[in-house]
């Protein structure tokens, strides 16, 4: 037996007969790593039919910021920070955290409002364990966040709080040496 999903047009907000809980996804390792099972799944789930969002808050070097998402598909929007450089110290020039916090800001507002179903936040530990995000704050977003959103944290060192309101916890490790 075949069948087929439709799948909803962006904007749409058809009701189900039953309540999807979101979930907080963790992927995490022990050095600073692309996740590309993350955004395998993100771009996965968005050719699906699924409004997915992606936030990049230490990757900067375009020029980009909330303000212009690149758009993979119909369903994806990806942002960065609106930084001249990719971010690795908590030594920044008041300019890099004041659009560090603006991009935070809006994130929280967009997921919020409930516009898409998964939120992909990568390096945010990263934000978190170099002073530049306040941890209590990320808390209450995952606590806050609408009920049928998930979100998917990736970074080194995640913090025990997160990982204790995790509902998955992925770790990436070497399994041998060279």
């Amino acid at each position: 037996m075949v069948s087929q999903l439709e799948a909803p047009g962006r904007g749409s907000h058809e009701i189900l007969p039953y309540a999807v809980e979101g979930l907080v996804q963790v992927f995490t390792c022990p050095h600073r790593s692309f996740f590309t099972s993350v955004m395998a799944q993100a771009l996965r789930i968005a050719g699906q039919g699924t409004p997915v969002l992606i936030v990049q808050f230490l990757k900067g070097g375009i020029g980009q910021g909330h303000q212009k998402p690149v758009q993979l598909g119909q369903h994806l929007d990806w942002i960065r920070c609106d930084l001249p450089r990719c971010l690795d110290t908590p030594q920044l020039e008041e300019s890099e955290t004041d659009a560090l916090l603006e991009l935070w800001r809006y994130t929280q507002a967009v997921v919020a409002k409930g516009k898409y179903s998964l939120v992909v936040l990568d390096e945010l530990s990263l934000a978190i364990n170099l002073g530049l995000i306040p941890e209590v704050e990320v808390v209450n977003f995952l606590k806050n966040r609408p009920n049928q959103v998930d979100v998917i944290l990736t970074g080194p060192e995640m913090p025990d709080k997160i990982l204790e309101m995790a509902d998955q916890i992925t770790e990436l490790r070497r399994s041998h040496r060279p």
